[in-house]
């Protein structure tokens, strides 16, 4: 089956990489980062906001959408980007991770995993064949195999058995695929074994899938194994075809992971902190909540031009969160998408001026300051 996505890379300065990639709902400049919209809706973000600051794919959780409200009525809706208002394309997971982080696993076996719904307790079996059947029903642009993610930590014997299962399941799930507008993308496990993540990588690549992930990373691993093997994969996967990291990260680690050729991102990190009051700044991480704020009329980010960095003082954030005010979480999540996606389009200028290790270096300098008031690095 011919690929559905055209990738084609335009510019590169060492391993970093601009590409194009082409879905049947439009093109998407990489790098990109996905805002994970997890039940089809971006917490806090209308479509158009989405859209308005630069972002053409966003990511759809399969098992949240499985349990409610059902493929079935997504699937009548004109699929998941109609039935979401969204112009742009969307990614959809597996929901193997979903599966065992949230539901209550009866058993992992070589037909699958059995487990239970995090909603009412009902049984749910999902299989290579049904998590395919899953997202094309949901009418995703690109799909996800099932794979089994290991936690942090495992023993090497676990984890070789879990990615010998999931180059298994990867093999059903080509066998399954019947959509020919759908990519479906294979995903590279290993936990930090670098002689377990080459035998995956090189499973994994072997049966053509039409891009490639890097999985099972930012787990709760320590930051250096999760740069080391996010670098190998990465240096395995093969250079035609897109590569996603999975999970990561903060702005630190995205400018990392560009460095090392990856093209594709998703991370709960700038919706979830500002529902938390914290934002991400040109100079740091900035704690809204914090008392030094109470009077400082200084937006979030006087470098930043979002809608929130133009109209409202920290002062007045600050007094919003405190209070509960619904406005607190909109105007601190759209400055940190913001600010996620003017990173990527530095990064994207950078790379194609070919002056993306000095960009890279002066940005993490400022991102990891000490001197923000009031900075929280939890």
């Amino acid at each position: 089956m011919p690929s559905p996505i055209q990738f084609e890379v335009r510019a590169r300065d060492g391993l970093a990489r601009v590409a194009r990639l082409t879905t049947a709902h439009g093109e998407i400049a990489t790098p990109a980062f996905m805002p994970v919209g997890t039940r089809a809706a971006v917490k806090a973000m209308s479509p158009d906001e989405l859209w308005s600051m630069g972002f053409r794919l966003v990511l759809a959780n399969a098992y949240h959408l499985l349990v409610r409200p059902g493929p079935e009525l997504v699937r009548e809706m004109g699929g998941v980007a109609r039935f979401m208002g969204w112009d742009g394309a969307v990614l959809t997971d597996s929901g193997g991770f979903q599966a065992m982080s949230l539901g209550r696993i009866n058993s992992i076996t070589e037909a699958g995993i059995r487990f239970q719904s995090h909603l009412d307790g009902a049984r749910v079996d999902l299989t290579p064949e049904s998590a395919v059947a899953l997202q094309e029903d949901l009418g995703s642009d690109i799909m996800m195999a099932l794979d089994e993610c290991t936690p942090y930590p495992i023993e090497r014997d676990g984890a070789r058995k879990s990615l010998e299962l999931t180059a298994r399941w990867a093999e059903r799930c080509i066998r399954a695929r019947h959509s020919e507008t759908q990519a479906l993308f294979g995903i590279v496990q290993g936990s930090v074994f670098a002689d377990l993540r080459r035998v995956s990588a090189n499973q994994i690549t072997d049966l053509g899938f039409d891009g490639f992930a890097a999985g099972g990373v930012a787990v709760g691993e320590p930051k250096d194994a999760m740069l080391e093997m996010a670098a190998l994969t990465a240096s395995l996967l093969p250079p035609e075809k897109p590569r996603y990291l999975m999970g990561v990260g903060t702005p630190e680690d995205l400018l990392a992971a560009i460095a090392m050729g990856y093209d594709m991102f998703d991370c709960v990190l700038p919706t979830r902190n500002a529902r938390n009051g914290s934002a991400f700044t040109s100079r740091g991480r900035v704690s809204i909540k914090r008392a030094e704020y109470l009077r400082d009329q200084r937006p979030l980010d006087e470098t930043c031009s979002c809608r929130p960095c133009r109209s409202f003082s920290r002062a007045y954030l600050r007094h919003l969160f405190l209070s509960g005010e619904i406005l607190a979480a909109r105007a601190l999540t759209e400055h940190n998408l913001f600010f996620y996606a003017r990173l990527m389009s530095e990064a994207r200028d950078a790379i194609a001026a070919g002056t993306f290790g000095g960009y890279a270096g002066s940005r993490m300098a400022e991102l990891t300051a000490s001197d923000v008031a009031g900075e929280d690095t939890n």
